[in-house]
């Protein structure tokens, strides 16, 4: 979450006003998802589109300053600092068999079962293909970088 603006807060670097529209949209996405209904779903399940609206709106600064070099150097850090965008993911999409990392929740071992990569990191082509495959942590449902 992107911090509270105060009094104290540095005003945005140049290029801050380009973006921000879409960053809005990203937030207010958020907040609907806050308010809607969760009734029925497992608590992880509730979490999803969390999960993938932060990593929507990452991968949005991650491809404005690095593939399509839109903005500053210092925009691009003082996003980060600001949270509006996961430093450490974007870490990993910089890393050779990371580039479609869904999030640090599925490489992390103690997290999953048998202190393994979640099953979302496995290769589709070494899965039955008649079995879907879907993360418990994110509701990913296949980000190995080899697919």
């Amino acid at each position: 979450m992107p911090r509270i603006k105060t009094l104290r807060t540095k005003k945005p670097p140049a290029g801050f006003a380009e973006i921000e529209d879409t960053l809005l949209d990203f937030a207010n996405r958020l907040r609907d998802i806050e308010t809607t209904s969760h009734e029925g779903k497992r608590k992880n399940e509730s979490l999803w589109p969390v999960f993938q609206i932060t990593h929507q709106r990452s991968r949005y600064i991650y491809d404005l300053y690095y593939t399509r070099e839109a903005i500053s150097s210092e925009l691009y850090q003082w996003l980060l600092k600001q949270g509006y965008a996961d430093g450490n993911l974007i870490a990993k999409w910089k890393k050779q068999g990371y580039e479609k990392l869904c999030c640090l929740k599925c490489i992390q071992a103690k997290e999953n079962t048998f202190n393994a990569t979640c099953i979302c990191r496995v290769p589709k082509s070494k899965l039955d293909k008649d079995k879907i495959v879907e993360c418990v942590t994110c509701g990913c449902r296949g980000c190995a970088s080899s697919d």
